[in-house]
């Protein structure tokens, strides 16, 4: 029998995150997914406005936090996955190949990739595949790079919350041209994903609400996805010529350099200096 877990959905429309608490309506027990700090650019400081919203609703529901789960190292967001962890407990996780996206990224910011190494910074790194519980809900993960090498997708019961791989059936899929991504591998993700049940809830981890609809959208599903961006006759060549011309056009997330650092490291903030004072690191005009 089908597991059918409970979905409350948080949505920032500052930087058009969708966040979930999926509940396990049995034992109570409930996992938050790619989570929200709230973050000033001008004044470089943070708030937890959006996190709040969900401690209160897993507190005003009884809800157990058995895991804070990440679909990816976010570049248009920062995580509250360490708030969230002070305030509810439960275990910050994500895909093993985190480690690919902190050596990148510690080369650009010349970070010290050896203390990444020594002091992981998530409290679990799922394989490939891994099966996990949340309560009595069934979990596993499906690989799903392409936008990132660490992109993770969680079959959770009927449901699947996909991060950045899917958008809304009328919009797309995620962007390609991040260090290490790839139009390619990402239509292989996309394909894969295709093989879950048509009747699969698909939970997106953004909507940027497209020309001609009027109303924030959060889910979809399988065969929703299949019939529009990638369909059934769509080829590889097809979706790598389109997804780099797209990209092409797009400009940096507004986020991405605060963002990254801080995710990568599990949303743990830089240490303080001799004065008090954490700061971030700007590669400046590497971008370009």
């Amino acid at each position: 029998m089908t597991q059918h877990p409970l979905v409350q959905h948080f949505f920032d429309e500052q930087t058009n995150t969708f966040s979930y608490v999926v509940v396990d309506p049995i034992s109570r027990k409930c996992a938050v997914i790619d989570s929200v700090l709230d973050y000033d650019a001008a004044s470089a400081t943070t708030k937890t406005t959006n996190a709040d919203l969900i401690v209160h609703y897993i507190q005003e529901n009884s809800l157990s936090v058995a895991w804070i789960l990440e679909t990816h190292v976010h570049a248009d967001h920062l995580t509250a996955s360490q708030y969230l962890k002070e305030q509810l407990g439960g275990q910050i996780a994500m895909s093993q190949k985190i480690t690919l996206v902190q050596e990148t990224f510690s080369a650009i910011y010349n970070l010290d990739i050896k203390q990444f190494n020594s002091q992981q910074a998530f409290d679990h790194l799922f394989e490939d595949h891994e099966q996990f519980k949340i309560g009595e809900l069934i979990a596993y993960n499906i690989a799903t790079p392409g936008h990132t090498p660490a992109c993770l997708s969680y079959v959770i019961g009927d449901a699947v919350f996909v991060g950045d791989t899917l958008f809304m059936p009328d919009y797309g899929t995620a962007r390609c041209d991040f260090p290490k991504g790839s139009a390619s591998v990402l239509f292989d993700s996309v394909k894969m994903l295709y093989q879950l049940a048509k009747n699969t809830r698909v939970f997106l981890c953004h909507d940027y609400l497209p020309k001609g609809r009027h109303q924030y959208s959060c889910e979809s599903s399988i065969q929703a996805q299949r019939r529009t961006h990638i369909n059934d006759q769509t080829t590889k060549a097809e979706f790598v010529e389109m997804r780099n011309r797209r990209d092409a056009t797009l400009s940096m997330p507004k986020l991405i350099l605060p963002a990254i650092q801080i995710n990568m490291n599990g949303g743990r903030f830089p240490e303080p200096e001799e004065n008090g004072i954490r700061y971030l690191k700007i590669p400046f005009n590497y971008f370009k």
